[in-house]
């Protein structure tokens, strides 16, 4: 079976866009990246990182995340995600994850992903969608 590193680190790289960022706080000097779009770097950071780890024909979903924005990253920063794999248990695998605006950490957390097989995922999703 899968063979999953505790302690693996994988990073991802966002530079904020106007498309990324909070845009009901008007003027483009008060817009910073949104909390949504951190949390899907949280979690693609989480992703990539644990692919690596997986037998072919597997991937991961996201299951939880807890999550605190702590500061802003406004238009023409550089984030960078750290997720780190903190545990695994089963088909259950925990992330620690992080996002940071140079030196400043601007969100922190937990994600959690569910190992799945993709072929059986998708014929489970198909069902559903015939008996909607």
């Amino acid at each position: 079976m899968h063979n999953i590193e505790i302690g693996g680190k994988g990073r991802e790289t966002l530079l904020v866009t106007p498309e990324v960022t909070a845009n009901f706080l008007g003027p483009d000097a008060a817009r910073v990246l949104s909390t949504p779009q951190m949390i899907l770097y949280m979690e693609r950071a989480s992703r990539l990182n644990i692919l690596r780890f997986l037998d072919p024909g597997y991937d991961t979903v996201g299951t939880k995340v807890n999550i605190s924005h702590l500061a802003g990253a406004p238009v023409g920063a550089t984030v960078n995600f750290v997720a780190e794999i903190v545990a695994s248990n089963g088909r259950r695998v925990e992330f620690r994850v992080e996002a940071w605006n140079g030196t400043e950490k601007i969100g922190e957390g937990t994600h959690e992903r569910a190992i799945i097989n993709v072929e059986k995922f998708a014929a489970r999703q198909a069902e559903k969608s015939r008996g909607a």
